[in-house]
């Protein structure tokens, strides 16, 4: 069972930009917040959730197959494409 999450702390945008790396932080630990401007909710910035994946530069290379002739187009496409000009 989950902790329960405590509601997100309300911040002003000029505030949240000026104290950036001190909020990040606190966000890596898993505080949330609700960005205003003018008394305004107009974002809500936390971690991820657990489905989000993390993308590897490369994590797909050799898996993938390309066929030899990919780029090359039938003659009736291509003529198709020319004729539409």
């Amino acid at each position: 069972m989950s902790e329960p999450r405590s509601s997100p702390r309300r911040v002003g945008v000029r505030e949240f930009r000026g104290n950036l790396t001190s909020f990040l932080k606190q966000v890596q630990d898993g505080q949330r917040f609700v960005l205003t401007s003018h008394h305004k909710a107009i974002a809500e910035i936390g971690p991820p959730s657990v489905d989000v994946a993390v993308h590897k530069p490369g994590a797909l290379r050799s898996k993938i197959k390309v066929s030899d002739d990919f780029d090359n187009l039938p003659a009736v496409v291509l003529k198709a494409l020319e004729d539409g000009r």
